[in-house]
C-alpha cells in the first residue's frame, strides 16, 4: 500500500471518529495523516500540498474542539499559507477551499481574543466567496451565508452593531432563499441565522422585532425536532433559551420562566447522555433560570439553581480553565447576589471575592475584553464590604473599579 493510500485511510478514520464523537481518537488519526502527508509533500509538493492543506484544516478543527486553541491557530495558519500559494497559481480550482480555511482561521483568532485580526480574515473570506457566488450562486451561496454569519459576529464583538445587523440580515436573506428551494437541507442553518439576527436586533434595542425573529426560529426548530429530536433538540434548546431572554427583556417574566425551564429540561436530558458536550449549555441555561426565578421573587429556588450552575462550571473550568473561567466568574458573581438577597452576607462576600480574583486574572491577559466584567464585580465587592462595615476597604475597591472602567474606555478609543 502506498503512503498516500494509507494517509487517506487515516483521513477516513478521522471522519468516522468525529462522527462518533470520539475526538481523542480522531485527533490521533488526523495527526498521523498529517505526518505522512508532510513527508510526501516534502518530496512532491505540487502533488501533495493540496491534501496536506486539507488534513491540516481538519487537524486544526479537531484541536480547537478539544480546547487546544493556540495549537489549532498555528495549524490553520499553516493550512491558509499553503492554500494561498495554491490559489495564487490556480484560483479557479483552489479559491473555494482557500476561503473555507480563511473562515476557520478567523474562528481560531476570535476564540483567542484576536478580534481585529479575526475581522480582517473573515472579511477576506467573504470577499472571495462573494466572487465565487457571483459566478455560481447555486454552489457557493451556502458557504457565503456561513461566512456572512461569522462576519456579523466579528463585527458585533468589536462593537460595530449597526453593520453587524446589516450583515446578518444579508445572511438570513440568502438562507431564506436556499431554504425555500431545499427546506430539508437549509432550514437548520436558517434557524441559526435567525438566532443571530434576533441577538443583533436586541443589542440595538429593537426588542419587539428580536422577539418575532426568535419566535420564528423556535417554531421552525420545533418542527425539525419533532421529526429528528436527537439531531435538533440541542438547537431547539438554544432557541428556547434565547426566546426566554427576549421575553424577559419585554417584561413577560412568567412566560420567560416557562421557556427557560423548558430549555433546562431539554439540556438536562442531553447532558445526561453526553455530559462532556452539553454540560456547558446546561450551565448557561441554569444561570438564566436562576435570573428568571429571582425576578419573580423565588429567591430560594434561584439560589439553588445558580449553585448548581456554579458547581457545573467549576468542573468544566478545572479541565479547561482558559475556556470556562469567564463563565465561572459570571456565575460566581450571580451566586454572591443571590446569597446577599437571602441575608447570607459573609458567604456572599467570600463568593464575590472569588469572582473578582478570577476576573483580575482574565483582565490581566485581555483587559479590553474583561475589564468591564471586572469593574462590575469590583462594584459588587465594594457593596458587600460596605454592608459588613469594612468601609475603608470598600472605598479602595470602588476606586479600583473606577480605574478598570477608565482603562476599558481607553481601549475603546
Amino acid at each position: 500500500m502506498s503512503g498516500y493510500s494509507y494517509s487517506q485511510i487515516l483521513v477516513n478514520l478521522y471522519n468516522r471518529f468525529v462522527y462518533m464523537d470520539r475526538l481523542e481518537h480522531a485527533l490521533e488519526a488526523i495527526r498521523d495523516a498529517v505526518d505522512l502527508l508532510r513527508q510526501l509533500a516534502a518530496e512532491r509538493p505540487d502533488t501533495f500540498n493540496h491534501d496536506l492543506a486539507g488534513s491540516l484544516n481538519d487537524l486544526s478543527n479537531c484541536l480547537s474542539n478539544l480546547g487546544h486553541r493556540e495549537r489549532a491557530l498555528e495549524v490553520i495558519q499553516e493550512a491558509v499559507n499553503l492554500r494561498r500559494k495554491l490559489a495564487a497559481d490556480r484560483s479557479d480550482v483552489f479559491n473555494p477551499k482557500f476561503a473555507k480555511s480563511l473562515h476557520n482561521l478567523s474562528l481560531c483568532l476570535s476564540n483567542l481574543g484576536h478580534r481585529e485580526r479575526a475581522l480582517e480574515v473573515i472579511q477576506e473570506a467573504v470577499n472571495l466567496q462573494q466572487k465565487l457566488a457571483a459566478d455560481r450562486p447555486d454552489v457557493f451561496n451556502p458557504d457565503l451565508a456561513g461566512s456572512l454569519r461569522d462576519h456579523s459576529l466579528c463585527l458585533s464583538n468589536l462593537g460595530h452593531r449597526e453593520r453587524a445587523l446589516e450583515v446578518i440580515q444579508e445572511a438570513v436573506n440568502l438562507r431564506r432563499k436556499l431554504a425555500a428551494d431545499r427546506p430539508d437541507v437549509f432550514n437548520p442553518d436558517l434557524t441559526g441565522s435567525f438566532q443571530d439576527l434576533s441577538l443583533c436586533l436586541s443589542n440595538l434595542g429593537h426588542r419587539e422585532r428580536a422577539l418575532e425573529v426568535i419566535q420564528e426560529a423556535v417554531n421552525l426548530q420545533q418542527k425539525l425536532a419533532a421529526d429528528h429530536p436527537d439531531v435538533f433538540n440541542p438547537d431547539l434548546a438554544g432557541s428556547l433559551h434565547s426566546l426566554s431572554f427576549c421575553l424577559s427583556n419585554l417584561g413577560h417574566r412568567e412566560r420567560a420562566l416557562e421557556l427557560i425551564q423548558e430549555a433546562v429540561n431539554l439540556r438536562r436530558k442531553l447532558a445526561a447522555d453526553r455530559p462532556e458536550v452539553f454540560n456547558p449549555d446546561l450551565a448557561r441555561s441554569l444561570h438564566s433560570l436562576s435570573f428568571c426565578l429571582s425576578n419573580l421573587g423565588h429567591r430560594e429556588c434561584a439560589l439553588g439553581v445558580i449553585q448548581e450552575a456554579v458547581n457545573l462550571r467549576r468542573k468544566l473550568a478545572a479541565d479547561r480553565p482558559d475556556v470556562f473561567n469567564p463563565d465561572l466568574a459570571g456565575s460566581l458573581h450571580s451566586l454572591s447576589l443571590r446569597l446577599f438577597n437571602l441575608g447570607y452576607r459573609e458567604r456572599a462576600l467570600e463568593v464575590i471575592r472569588e469572582a473578582v480574583n478570577l476576573r483580575r486574572k482574565l483582565a490581566a491577559d485581555r483587559p479590553d475584553v474583561f475589564n468591564p466584567d471586572l469593574a462590575r464585580s469590583l462594584h459588587s465587592l465594594s457593596l458587600r464590604l460596605s454592608n459588613l462595615g469594612y468601609r475603608e476597604r470598600a472605598l479602595e475597591v470602588i476606586q479600583e473599579a473606577d480605574h478598570s472602567t477608565v482603562s476599558h474606555s481607553i481601549y475603546l478609543i
